[in-house]
């Protein structure tokens, strides 16, 4: 229908990169302000927030078992995180 679902409001800098899990049930998004943040799709609900980088965050996927995201930040480094408990699994 083109219907608007759900805003998902939270980052302080321009929202950089979006990526559905493969399930379709979050949504996670990276941001000039350095953060990584996991949705809900279906309420729109923060489900965690991840930190680590210094620079902005220009990229973010979720693994194809939807268990692990990747960012990629200016601050020249990848980070591979838990899309389950948001922790660092290695940089």
């Amino acid at each position: 229908t083109g219907a608007e679902v759900c805003t998902l409001t939270g980052h302080s800098g321009r929202v950089t990169s979006v990526a559905f899990s493969p399930d379709g049930t979050r949504v996670i998004s990276g941001s000039k302000d350095s953060l990584v943040k996991i949705w809900s799709s279906e309420t729109g609900a923060e489900v965690c927030t991840l930190t680590g980088h210094s620079g902005e965050v220009s990229s973010v996927a979720f693994s194809p078992d939807g268990t692990r995201v990747v960012s990629g930040s200016d601050d020249n480094l990848v980070k591979i995180w838990s899309s389950e408990t948001g922790a660092e699994v290695c940089t």
